[in-house]
């Protein structure tokens, strides 16, 4: 039985594989946005004033913060953005900088600062106020940009999205450099950090089949109802929005599922010819995911273990590797 097992203990370790760190994505996307925001002002042709940037990041940084601390207290934990030094600081606020710098360019509030100012609020306090407990932790299941765009939209039907010329500056090839650009950039994204590829590709499916039955239906021709998925909007938003780690599925089945419901239920509001159809479309998927991971926890809380007591045996340690890998 020694000399079996002796090329095993003198086998070499097998070198693990280094895991990416999952921060080093939202580090990416956030540095992305900045620098599109950027030069959207001084080449692109955002109509926006510069002026509604600064107050999105010092109203998104300025809430982060302030949520976090009251909900830190409340709940009696740590606050998030200590004890890591500035590094952790920081990548706390890369959260609220995403949010705020998206929302800074994808909605239009033309002189209303203020409006900017209530949609960042609306957007960081959602994260607080829409979330279930998954596995033991709370987390958010509304997009926060998505879910303020949807009620900003909705209540203050003056505001608008991105205006027709935000690209205004671009032409010939340029038209077709910065939209694939944006897409290639976000595959790499979601191919090394997010894994959600399988939502973008069931996204797309759901999307074509809803054209091709509204063509079919209507008597429109297919390449105008294809036509919006082209747009840089649209771009953004399948390779950035839906694909958001914290509010869409992580299982593989799921996620198809979701990307798919998102692509039909843009079909369904398109139909009942409500604009702005695609982010009311996320809203209603995202909220619809909530309930049933809501129902999911009750189901949890009801079957939970008895605790280990007299005449209980304690779970061994093999046991408890086992959970924990399943936790993970």
């Amino acid at each position: 039985m020694t000399a079996a097992t002796a090329p095993a203990a003198d086998a070499a370790p097998k070198k693990e594989k280094k895991k990416r760190d999952p921060r080093n994505g939202l580090r990416t996307s956030a540095t992305l946005a900045t620098v599109f925001t950027f030069f959207g002002h001084y080449w692109f042709g955002f109509e926006q004033a510069i002026a509604q940037v600064f107050v999105a990041l010092i109203t998104g940084y300025v809430t982060a913060i302030l949520f976090e601390t009251v909900d830190a207290k409340a709940n009696n934990r740590p606050m998030a953005y200590l004890g890591g030094g500035p590094l952790k600081f920081i990548d706390f606020l890369l959260s609220a900088h995403m949010t705020s710098i998206t929302l800074s360019f994808l909605v239009y509030t033309n002189h209303r600062l203020w409006m900017m100012a209530l949609a960042i609020t609306l957007a960081i306090g959602s994260k607080f106020l829409f979330r279930v407990k998954v596995r033991g932790r709370y987390r958010h299941f509304m997009n926060p940009s998505n879910f303020a765009i949807a009620v900003v939209f909705y209540v203050w039907q003056w505001t608008g999205t991105l205006p027709w010329g935000m690209t205004a500056h671009l032409h010939g090839v340029e038209d077709w450099v910065l939209p694939s650009f944006i897409a290639l950039l976000g595959l790499r994204l979601n191919l090394l950090y997010t894994s959600r590829i399988r939502v973008i590709l069931a996204w797309i499916a759901g999307f074509v089949l809803q054209a091709i039955i509204r063509s079919f239906i209507w008597g429109s021709p297919l390449q105008a109802e294809l036509a919006p998925a082209t747009g840089v909007a649209y771009i953004l938003f399948m390779f950035y929005m839906i694909t958001d780690p914290m509010t869409s599925p992580h299982d593989k089945r799921n996620q198809i599922i979701f990307g798919g419901a998102i692509g039909l239920a843009y079909g369904l509001v398109l139909q009942l010819h409500i604009q702005f159809s695609i982010f009311y479309a996320v809203t209603l998927i995202t909220a619809i995911r909530g309930v049933i991971l809501w129902i999911e926890s009750l189901r949890e809380g009801t079957t939970q273990p008895a605790p280990v007591g007299v005449g209980a045996q304690a779970p061994t340690p093999a046991l408890a590797r086992t959970a924990v890998q399943r936790e993970g």
